[in-house]
């Protein structure tokens, strides 16, 4: 067993990644043979990432607050806490929080020698984000 004090401060998620305010704590990023990393994404309300995909998938457990998902060529979908959200290898999808909620997640990712962690696509436009359905 290991015990790690967090000395890493929450990072501000980069424009190139993410639409509005998102904050992210790192959480696991266990050494080989682990191929696992964590972190905790703090979405405030209307943000969202950018399209992306992950080579070796991603699942994202809501925690608190109400989000919003959509993979590509799907309808958006309502997110809440408890849920979680499997996006199968490479498929191009978002998810951020609901235009009037903050949303949080804990997202759990894969990479190895041969796969990155993600690859970021473009902005989710402001039409495709206002397609979700009411949240209330």
């Amino acid at each position: 067993m290991q015990i790690t004090r967090s000395s890493i401060d929450t990072s501000k998620g980069p424009a190139d990644w993410f639409t509005g305010d998102v904050y992210i704590d790192a959480v696991a990023a266990a050494p080989a043979p682990s191929r696992v990393s964590a972190s905790l994404v703090h979405f405030m309300p209307g943000a969202r990432t950018h399209w992306h995909r992950h080579p070796l998938g991603q699942t994202v457990f809501v925690t608190e607050g109400i989000g919003l998902c959509q993979r590509r060529g799907g309808p958006v979908e309502v997110i809440r806490p408890g849920d979680r959200v499997l996006f199968e290898a490479d498929e191009e999808h978002w998810h951020g929080a609901a235009p009037n909620r903050l949303m949080v997640h804990l997202a759990i990712n894969e990479s190895d020698a041969d796969h990155d962690v993600v690859h970021w696509l473009t902005p989710v436009t402001d039409q495709e984000y206002a397609a979700a359905p009411a949240t209330t």
